[in-house]
């Protein structure tokens, strides 16, 4: 217990009125972003919108949900988190574990370490990452957007230093009892390492998510684009499409800039995190400070 002292209070204010300031500045954005999406052209071009839409109407987000390709994009994207995600947590898991054991135990851990460690370093390129996907045949599937990144050494030495911080003891305990390594990996090692865990499921499926890049290198077929490279390719598509447009689309984008589709596309792109983020938030923060403390 403290004592409510003076200076404790203004402690205690000073501290809450800076979170606070620190909050509104992560949040403020997004409403900003959000307010020019649900306003009307002249508004928006004109720069009169700040927290509240003025001309108040739905017509970039209508444009946006009113195509197919959106939804086939959408699909495409939520199908990329889950497999990608499931992947690089399998090899995370299986890659940390032996590399997070003593040199006693593991006998040629310190190459394996290094052999990683250069990789976070240095890297082939863009041409020969391009060379060995199309050679490998995953040009224009959705494995040339998961396996060429289906392990981040990153994420591997966090939870490699998670394991680290593990009692041994629980080892030892676990193979007397005759448990195997995988048993132990399991039904052990990963049940402790939650915070951890959802630390680096979090990175994993914010960095699929928010990719586009790689789409339009590896795919050649539009009707493959995640949704992240279908809304970056979109503005280009619409001012191409300007010359030829009918009346009806015209009358139809009358409301329509690029500028409030544009702030539509990265709010629609940054919702999802936004929503998954809140239930994570306890076991990040904790994975974090837990899991940057060991070498």
């Amino acid at each position: 217990m403290h004592k409510s002292t003076i200076s404790r209070k203004i402690f205690v204010f000073g501290n809450a009125l800076l979170l606070t300031i620190i909050t509104l500045l992560g949040i403020i954005p997004f409403i900003h972003l959000a307010a020019i999406s649900l306003s009307s052209n002249t508004a928006a071009m004109a720069g009169e919108v700040s927290l509240w839409p003025v001309g108040f109407n739905l017509d970039a987000y209508r444009y946006l949900g009113q195509k197919v390709e959106f939804f086939r994009s959408l699909g495409v994207s939520v199908e990329r988190v889950v497999l990608g995600t499931a992947i690089n947590m399998l090899l995370v898991f299986i890659t940390a574990y032996p590399l997070s054991k003593s040199n006693d135990q593991f006998k040629f851990r310190t190459p394996y370490v290094w052999f990683f460690a250069v990789t976070m370093f240095f890297s082939g390129g863009l041409i020969p990452s391009y060379i060995i996907v199309k050679n490998t045949g995953l040009i224009d599937s959705i494995w040339a957007l998961i396996l060429p990144g289906a392990l981040s050494v990153w994420n591997m030495v966090l939870m490699l230093n998670f394991f680290r911080g593990i009692p041994r003891e629980l080892d030892e305990a676990a193979t007397i009892d005759g448990a195997g390594q995988w048993r132990v990996l399991w039904r052990i090692y990963l049940p402790v390492s939650l915070p951890s865990i959802a630390t680096i499921g979090l990175f994993t499926i914010v960095g699929h998510w928010n990719a586009w890049f790689d789409g339009i290198l590896y795919l050649n077929s539009p009707a493959k684009y995640p949704l992240q490279t279908y809304l970056s390719t979109l503005i280009m598509a619409i001012n191409s499409q300007m010359t030829s447009i009918s009346i009806e689309q015209l009358k139809a984008m009358e409301n329509l800039s690029e500028k409030t589709l544009r702030t539509a596309q990265i709010f629609m792109g940054a919702l999802p995190i936004m929503v998954v983020y809140p239930f994570l938030q306890k076991y990040f923060v904790k994975g974090m400070t837990v899991g940057s403390v060991k070498e």
